[in-house]
């Protein structure tokens, strides 16, 4: 803000000189000063840019400061310069912050390990472990590196790596990826990878190539300017062989001096974000938001985006001789004990049908494993397969007869040591989600793809339920990178929607990156390029509307002002207008432009 500040404050000065009886000649030497001053930097970064072979739309302006200067035009010649550096600092304003994606995921990385040999336990960096290392993971602690689980039970959390909330079962012979969180259960596991090897460190690697190789949008202003600088300056070769007065030429680059294009953008994406805020909608910078009035496919991520993101019970398959809602009370109400997080989900399902549980006495709890506990006089167990199988009373057949192949997070329920039923697991669609691709479909966006880390059979299930035809499951997220980089390959302009660590390198390679923060956005949100605060999907159509209203009234405004600009050049270049008076014309056109603009901070996004 330094250059219009003191640009305007030069012709505040020379106006208090020139009211003054007899001031003229100093406001004069005032303003021509000043214009030496403060027009220097703006010439000499035009001048640097054109060497490079930029030619933008500073180029009229900074022909005008020049012609101001050597034609002794001084004030003329100083509402260039208030105009332009004023138009620069706002869009300077509109850029926004740098995402701290890079420096978010590595503060959140794994830092140490705890590698075992010889009966002892040796703290060491992560960078310290070597391939066929036995480390301990211990309850709550992140997963050093790439691994095998050699011994111990516990349920890791590797949702913010693969997206799904459901936690892993660890046990002997299960590989765990580094950044995950383990339960609590200690584990042993193998390295199978070195840290900068492993998954963690390929998503870091992943989103800083992403940032590196996403080539800047180029300025709606530039391309603009393509043509109507050299329109511009025709028109002074036109006024100038015609009269041979330089005068007029000045009048022709002043009146020409492209502010509508300098000021309509900043000003009106300034208004978009301003507008897009008060929905809970966070818009990084105004090159996210003239990418969102670009878009035409919207690639979503599966769970906690088009889910719910946690797991709920979707029934009991009770064994023969007992009851499924009877099964859900007694295991409700031994996992009130319990503080994890699939313990919760089932007494919440249970109080929900059934009101409030009976307590349950002498709890017995295997970590990672499962939980016993007597219930209104008879013995319940809840955990994991291998650990009902444990039950003398509980046979391989009698799981194998209730689990019918299916593959999915289950809870398995014995009573007084005989197998009662099996509580089953799923992530539930969001209500009303279908709504959002018909709404995107009516603003132009008409593909849509959902990729997700989970198996493809579930995405499939979910993408039919919402109406999304391309699936891409069991990926990882290099595999979402590899989608989205070969859909911006075939000509489509990507809009990326997610919610989890996974997601980031995606969300960062796309045209535009969206994060649902509604719970904490964290690594994801600093990746993306727009933030939503609110757990609500339905705000990505907000935010395509909004960005496509803003640069619709942003191009209105240049059309307008330019319209203008190139009716006052005509009357310059004839000489019925002298540069002064040109330099207060343009400010009434800039005037006419902002006004213009400021509609898209209110109203809806229509």
């Amino acid at each position: 803000m330094l250059l219009p500040a003191a640009a305007l404050a030069v012709i505040g000065a020379g106006a208090a000189a020139y009211a003054w009886p007899g001031g003229a000649r100093a406001a004069y030497w005032i303003w021509w000063a000043g214009l030496v001053v403060v027009g220097a930097p703006v010439v000499w970064r035009t001048l640097r840019g054109m060497w490079r072979g930029h030619f933008a739309s500073d180029v009229v302006a900074m022909l005008a400061i020049v012609g101001a200067v050597l034609l002794a035009q001084p004030l003329a010649g100083l509402v260039v310069v208030l105009m332009q550096t004023g138009g620069e600092a706002l869009e300077r304003y509109a850029e926004g912050r740098a995402s701290r994606a890079i420096r978010e995921l590595e503060a959140a990385a794994p830092r140490r390990a705890h590698r075992l040999g010889d009966g002892t336990v040796a703290d060491i960096t992560v960078e310290e472990i070597a391939v066929g290392d036995l480390l301990l993971v211990r309850p709550g602690e992140l997963v050093p590196c790439d691994g095998v689980v050699t011994d111990g039970h516990s349920l890791v959390d590797a949702s913010r790596l693969t997206g799904e909330p459901v936690p892993v079962q660890a046990e002997a012979g299960v590989s765990l990826m580094s950044g995950s969180v383990n339960g609590d259960g200690a584990l042993t596991m193998r390295a199978t990878a070195l840290a900068v090897e492993s998954q963690y460190a390929r998503i870091v690697e992943l989103v800083r190539h992403a940032q590196e190789s996403k080539s800047p949008l180029q300025r709606l202003a530039d391309r603009y300017a393509v043509w109507f600088t050299p329109v511009t300056l025709i028109v002074c070769a036109a006024a100038y062989l015609t009269t041979g007065d330089w005068v007029r030429v000045l009048a022709v680059l002043v009146v020409a001096t492209p502010c509508p294009l300098i000021l309509a953008t900043p000003i009106a994406i300034i208004g978009g974000i301003n507008a897009a805020a008060r929905r809970m909608v966070i818009v990084r910078n105004g090159a996210a938001l003239e990418q969102l009035s670009r878009v035409d496919t919207a690639v979503f991520d599966k769970t906690g985006t088009l889910t719910v993101g946690t797991p709920e019970v979707r029934g009991v398959i009770p064994a023969p001789g007992f009851d499924g809602d009877e099964v859900l009370r007694l295991a409700g109400a031994v996992e009130q004990g319990s503080g994890h997080l699939l313990a919760r989900t089932i007494v919440r399902a249970a109080e929900s049908r059934f009101g409030t549980l009976p307590p349950a006495r002498h709890h017995r709890e295997s970590p990672g494993r499962g939980l016993s506990g007597d219930v209104d006089g008879r013995e319940v167990a809840v955990g994991a397969r291998s650990y009902i199988l444990e039950l003398p009373g509980v046979s391989v057949n009698e799981l194998a007869a209730l689990e019918h192949g299916g593959d999915g997070l289950r809870a398995y329920v014995a009573v007084d040591g005989r197998l009662a039923g099996i509580v089953d697991y799923a992530d539930r669609i969001r209500p009303n989600i279908a709504g959002v691709f018909s709404d995107l479909g009516s603003l132009g966006v008409p593909r849509t793809l959902l990729l997700s880390g989970d198996h493809t059979p579930n995405a499939r299930a979910v993408a039919a339920a919402v109406g999304i035809s391309e699936v891409h499951g069991d990926l990882l997220p290099e595999d979402k990178v590899a989608v989205v980089n070969r859909l911006r390959h075939e000509g489509a302009r990507v809009l990326m929607v997610g919610d989890g660590t996974n997601d980031a390198p995606a969300l960062t390679a796309a045209d535009v990156g969206i994060a649902l923060a509604g719970h904490g956005g964290g690594i994801t949100a600093e990746a993306a390029d727009v933030v939503i605060l609110v757990d609500e999907p339905e705000r990505v159509v907000e935010a395509v509307r909004i960005g496509r209203r803003t640069m619709r009234v942003a191009r209105q405004s240049i059309w307008v002002g330019l319209g203008l600009s190139a009716i006052a050049m005509g009357f310059a270049a004839r000489g019925y207008i002298v540069p002064t008076v040109g330099a207060v014309l343009q400010e009434a056109i800039d005037v006419a432009v902002i006004l213009n603009a400021l509609r898209t901070s209110g109203g809806r996004a229509s």
